[in-house]
């Protein structure tokens, strides 16, 4: 069925909850002293930014909800509640991650540039640290990505002008400031003078952070990680027809199986898939499409990678430590 009145109402309910939990985490969290209300505080703080970043933000900067031509739910005009800008996470994902899909040399999503996660990079001692880096990387891991859409690489290798540069760092040192003086600043502050809950308030802001990057991560290393998802190299698309770079999509992404629940809180990336194949197509659609590139995948005898969370997880973990060695 076409796009209509009821995937409008449907983003516009999310984003009208999410900012209703967020707001009432915040308030929790100016009384954080006391247990209950850190703890449900930073419970609801969690979900809400989880909420913000994985089904509101990430698709929103993808344009699924530009048809709608509101002004306020635009990819032109969203700025998420994510360190990395909005306009350089788009650079980076939209125009180079979903163009080149798992194609190592040139899809810098393969590894970020600091992990080994295809066995056609030649192993150095350094990657024995994968482990360790993947998991330093999950409770930071906006920062981590604030960093990397800096293309730090891109300026080495004399693709990217020290210019360019200076432009990026000084838009995500304004971002970053903006979000650190929101979280770690301004509401510890306020919670300091009306309850004397200012340490309290700051560690459960910074634990609804961590949680949220820990959740992102994981999601996100499920999406082209996992066993069965396919890479490719720069030959393999030489010459690469639209049709191919389609069956490319499909076999070089994984899925994740679960509760509907389960979908929401992934941003719905728990249909990767889908996604890579249509990543304008609102978010909430994707199950309604899910059967039929399941279908066409059985008929012509393409892999369909998908299972559950925990197992998704522990494939992408298992490469990563796999490939920590030579």
């Amino acid at each position: 069925s076409r796009r209509g009145t009821s995937d409008a109402a449907y983003i516009r309910r999310v984003i009208r909850w999410q900012r209703r939990l967020e707001l009432g985490g915040r308030a929790l969290l100016l009384n954080a002293r006391h247990p209950a209300a850190f703890v449900a505080g930073t419970a609801m703080l969690t979900v809400a930014k989880i909420v913000e970043n994985m089904e509101i933000g990430h698709n929103v900067l993808h344009g699924q909800w530009d048809w709608m031509r509101d002004p306020d739910i635009h990819s032109t005009t969203w700025e998420w509640d994510f360190v990395t800008p909005s306009r350089a996470w788009q650079n980076t994902h939209n125009d180079l991650h979903h163009r080149w899909t798992n194609v190592v040399g040139k899809d810098r999503d393969v590894g970020y540039n600091v992990l080994r996660m295809d066995e056609s990079e030649p192993w150095q001692p350094r990657h024995l640290l994968n482990p360790v880096i993947n998991a330093g990387l999950a409770p930071i891991f906006e920062w981590g990505i604030a960093l990397y859409d800096l293309e730090l690489d891109r300026v080495q290798s004399g693709e990217k002008s020290r210019e360019e540069l200076m432009t990026d760092l000084r838009s995500v040192g304004v971002k970053a400031a903006r979000q650190f003086a929101k979280d770690y600043v301004a509401t510890p502050a306020v919670a300091e003078v009306l309850t004397g809950s200012g340490k309290a308030t700051l560690a459960g802001t910074l634990l609804a952070n961590g949680l949220r990057n820990i959740w992102a991560h994981s999601v996100i290393f499920c999406g082209h990680f996992p066993e069965g998802a396919e890479t490719f190299s720069e030959e393999m698309v030489d010459g690469e027809t639209r049709g191919d770079w389609y069956v490319r999509q499909m076999i070089g992404s994984a899925n994740i199986s679960g509760s509907k629940l389960m979908h929401f809180m992934t941003g719905n990336l728990s249909h990767q898939v889908e996604h890579h194949l249509f990543p304008d197509l609102p978010s909430s659609r994707y199950a309604e499409v899910a059967p039929q590139v399941r279908e066409i995948c059985a008929r012509y005898g393409l892999p369909y990678t998908t299972g559950p969370l925990l197992r998704q997880v522990g494939s992408a973990w298992k490469k990563v430590f796999r490939l920590a060695l030579p």
